[in-house]
């Protein structure tokens, strides 16, 4: 006997991959949803993909045909998304969207979308809780485009049942922007020092796939009008991140710690003050409890970025991380981070025991 039938939107993508095999694991029937239609090796048998790019007029409803009982987004973006989904609301049980935690500002209105200009980082309470302020919703931002959505989907939650989980830094294998790239690609040169900007205490509250996941599985069997934080148990400093990289790869390189900003050590983790996610309301109020944690789930995803990056340059391999980090950070600039260790300037940083 079958849970019910489940459509994944953006079902090839990181995080459909892993919500695909979490729900046929839940007994679901799954349409896995995506433009290319493509099935990989990790496809559970028995799923069924489907082509369809939901902005072609009335391609998402010509897919959904008869309808589905839940319905898992995680390509959603602004209001005219909002308006395609809940005009399908009688064809649609319920459903689950994929939002983000861009979306917050703190209680001076700096967000995500300030942090370029001076004093701009936000400020957030540590954890940051569902009923923290948000940016205005527009087309401006991806964070503005997320509270669009989330406001329409929400206006409409009487006739279509939704909950949006506001996902962290979400890591794991087949992400197209691999924070974790910045420490493996360093120890798979032979660098042996780790430059970190901020003393190293930059916490950026990450999210594996298997954990987005499971709170999804859990979101199909529990319908609900409801904002979830989504993310791991921990919220790992990127010291720490940078040690337990090193561990599963088998080096030991030297921490050099800078306190505050500086021309080297900015991490795609450096934030000015932590963003730390508060998970209660989704232990509350779905039961969960994450698959792994941030340590356990480094060895497959550091195998993946190995496997990527043989015989390719990183550009090359991660085409979508090199354009969001460059040229404002250039990763992997180590003639800048050789020139600095070598300069007085590192006198004032420390290195940790």
């Amino acid at each position: 006997m079958t849970t019910g039938n489940a459509f994944v939107l953006g079902a090839t993508g990181q995080i459909g991959r892993a919500a695909v095999r979490a729900l046929a694991a839940d007994g679901w029937e799954v349409q896995a949803a995506s433009r290319g239609a493509g099935r990989d090796d990790g496809l559970p048998d028995g799923v069924r993909t489907v082509r369809v790019d939901r902005d072609d007029e009335g391609a998402l409803a010509a897919a959904l045909g008869d309808g589905c009982d839940v319905l898992v987004d995680m390509v959603a973006y602004g209001q005219d998304h909002a308006r395609q989904l809940t005009g399908l609301a009688d064809r649609i049980g319920s459903a689950v969207v994929i939002s983000s935690g861009a979306v917050y500002e703190d209680t001076d209105g700096r967000s995500f979308d300030t942090q370029g200009a001076p004093d701009g980082f936000p400020r957030y309470p540590v954890p940051i809780p569902e009923n923290q302020p948000t940016v205005a919703p527009g087309t401006a931002t991806y964070g503005t485009r997320k509270v669009a959505l989330e406001r329409g989907l929400l206006a409409a939650a009487g006739t279509l049942p939704v909950t949006l989980l506001r996902a962290g830094a979400i890591h794991g294998p087949h992400c197209r922007t691999p924070r974790e790239l910045f420490f493996v690609k360093r120890a798979l040169d032979g660098r042996p020092v780790r430059v970190l900007a901020h003393g190293g205490r930059s916490r950026f509250h990450p999210a594996h796939v298997s954990n987005l996941a499971e709170m999804i599985r859990l979101s199909a069997r529990q319908p609900g009008a409801r904002v979830l934080n989504a993310a791991d148990p921990q919220a790992p400093t990127v010291a720490e991140i940078s040690a337990a990289v090193d561990e599963v790869m088998g080096v030991r390189s030297e921490l050099v710690l800078i306190e505050g900003s500086a021309p080297v050590g900015n991490t795609p983790w450096g934030v000015d003050h932590p963003v730390v996610y508060d998970l209660s309301a989704a232990e509350r109020e779905l039961g969960y409890r994450p698959v792994t944690g941030y340590a356990e789930s480094l060895p497959r995803t550091v195998e993946w970025l190995t496997a990527q990056l043989r015989g390719k340059d990183w550009r090359e391999a991660f085409p979508a991380m090199a354009k969001a980090y460059d040229p404002h950070l250039d990763l992997f600039d180590y003639a800048a981070e050789d020139a600095w260790l070598d300069s007085p300037a590192r006198h004032g940083s420390s290195s940790p025991s």
